[in-house]
């Protein structure tokens, strides 16, 4: 049998790079976002009710937050579970006086930071420069939509990025540092934040399990007989979430499956809704939100603007052109987990609404990274450096153009 590939082992030169990379990031974010949906906090309003005992507001909230949701003299947000818990630390921190709003702008940073340090600590799974793990970290944060939407600063926006977070954490602490405790506490942190990150839990026991070694059923099932205490222990606190949110969503709307989403007062009376959430009938539009809508040209700099709702992916970051390149040893692995998660997306009969780009498509960025990671050489070529600083350059401009400016119009 092949042996996998021997992975790089941390070093001192490596762990101060991803602490460089952490500061410069969080300090990039910080200073060119400005967080103009902070005030869309359902999260971390439902969180401090949490500290007061309540699963829901008992004051009626703002008109902004219209995705609240009346019922039994509550307002309950749609917002699953472990969106709200992650807020909980923040809301104790408002009970106690030091704080007294939501810090959204700060808590994008630290997301957008710890990202890029996570995605530096997963780069160790393959034998490349220093200089590409410092471009590739640097990638899905600054080259792609992200460094726009999670700029934004809303709820729906943080959760996504936690859901990133959790998911890369999850991959290193299954592909380059086994630990299945850690491993199972931040695929928690994805599937919290973003409900059909669930679909990758098969994904991440595959790789907690073989470890490298190439899958046949056989196998797997000699693997999970063999390791069912590593496979308990990776699955002890994702079970515990999901036990708790089932009996979240019942203890507010009488389901355990019943996340609120189509009580939102007026919502399927919208007509992207009126094939119901959830429909093929919504993949055609999504498809093309997602990898065909373009921009709109405009005679003065910088010429081009995006779509309010929308615009391709590979337009956004011309980088994920690299996506296509043969080789890597989770290749197959990698497409299959995104061609499930893109699926269920496309069955959402609303893309994302106001946004650059496809923002739920930023659930997709960690095993796209895996894919550029292990496919490319192992320094940085002049394509990729081309590549790179041509997606940096847009989705710097999407970010000006969304956040700093009234230049976007429906």
């Amino acid at each position: 049998m092949k042996k996998p590939a021997k992975r790089q082992q941390p070093s001192s030169g490596s762990r101060s790079t991803a602490i460089t990379l952490f500061i410069f990031a969080f300090l990039a974010f910080y200073l060119t976002t400005n967080a103009v949906h902070q005030h869309f906090d359902y999260t971390f309003r439902i969180a401090g009710a949490f500290l007061q005992g309540r699963l829901g507001l008992a004051d009626t909230p703002p008109l902004w937050l219209n995705e609240m949701i009346p019922a039994d003299g509550r307002f309950y947000s749609v917002f699953p579970l472990g969106a709200v818990l992650v807020n909980v630390p923040l809301a104790l921190l408002q009970q106690i006086g030091l704080i007294h709003e939501f810090p959204a702008h700060l808590l994008a940073a630290a997301i957008a930071a710890a990202c890029v340090f996570s995605f530096f600590q997963l780069s160790t799974v393959a034998s490349i420069s220093m200089s590409r793990r410092a471009l590739l970290a640097l990638f899905p944060m600054f080259g792609t939509w992200s460094w726009c939407n999670l700029g934004f600063g809303g709820a729906w926006q943080i959760a996504l990025g936690f859901a990133v977070l959790g998911e890369t954490a999850a991959l290193y602490f299954t592909l380059v540092r086994p630990a299945p405790l850690l491993a199972g506490a931040s695929f928690a942190l994805a599937f919290g934040n973003r409900t059909e990150l669930l679909l990758t839990f098969p994904f991440f026991v595959h790789f907690l399990l073989l470890r490298g070694t190439p899958f046949s059923p056989g196998t797997f099932i000699r693997r999970v007989g063999d390791n069912w205490r590593t496979l308990a222990i990776f699955a002890a606190i994702p079970l515990l979430l999901g036990i708790a949110t089932a009996a979240y969503n019942f203890a507010r709307f009488g389901s355990v499956f019943d996340f609120g989403y189509s009580r939102i007062p007026n919502l399927l009376n919208e007509p992207w809704y009126r094939h119901g959430l959830f429909s093929p009938k919504a993949i055609p539009w999504n498809t093309y939100k997602m990898l065909f809508e373009g921009f709109t040209d405009i005679p003065e700099f910088p010429y081009i603007r995006p779509h309010a709702f929308g615009c391709s992916i590979f337009l956004a970051s011309p980088f994920l052109c690299l996506l296509f390149r043969e080789g890597g040893r989770h290749r197959m692995v990698a497409w299959i987990v995104i061609a499930l998660l893109t699926g269920t997306l496309w069955c959402h009969g609303n893309p994302g609404g106001w946004q650059f780009s496809y923002r739920y498509g930023m659930v997709l960025l960690p095993w796209m990274f895996l894919l550029l990671l292990e496919n490319g050489p192992a320094k940085i070529s002049l394509t990729e450096m081309a590549l790179f600083t041509a997606s940096l350059a847009i989705n710097g401009i999407a970010t000006y153009q969304f956040l700093w400016t009234n230049q976007i119009h429906p």
